[in-house]
């Protein structure tokens, strides 16, 4: 017996699914401004990859939808990334712990999200593990043509 991926039980279309992925979509740009304002490169590469993210969870094509729970994945993991990069290096000062605030209640909306739509975090992240062992398998599957 297989388990087929998890549906939303909910609508993505209903005010609190709109609210949620309003909030996720400003506090991921609120971030990447933040990033933005403070020079070098590894900033601005910060700020670039949360634009791209933002943009990810709007775009209206089919194939990013579809896939939007990857997205919500890989956001979250680059948004806990950062916030531990600045656990260990990062500067104490106020912009800072305001911009750690902001990321943490992105960390949230994006639970929040994977729980209405994906089944939780630990489900989105098993569909993570899944559809990397298919890409790693393609290239040893057998042809049928040959």
């Amino acid at each position: 017996m297989s388990a087929a991926p998890s549906q939303p039980v909910v609508s993505s279309r209903d005010p609190i699914g709109i609210a949620l992925r309003v909030a996720i979509v400003l506090l991921t740009l609120a971030t990447a401004y933040f990033h933005s304002t403070l020079g070098g490169l590894l900033f601005t590469l910060n700020a670039l990859g949360y634009l791209f993210y933002a943009v990810m969870m709007v775009l209206p094509i089919p194939i990013v939808a579809r896939y939007r729970w990857l997205v919500r994945v890989g956001l979250l993991a680059f948004t806990l990334v950062t916030i531990v990069g600045w656990l260990v290096i990062g500067a104490r000062f106020t912009m800072a712990y305001i911009d750690k605030a902001v990321e943490i209640g992105l960390v949230v909306a994006l639970l929040v999200e994977m729980w209405r739509y994906d089944g939780g975090p630990i489900e989105a992240l098993r569909r993570t593990v899944q559809l990397g062992l298919t890409i790693v398998r393609m290239p040893f599957a057998s042809r049928s043509d040959a």
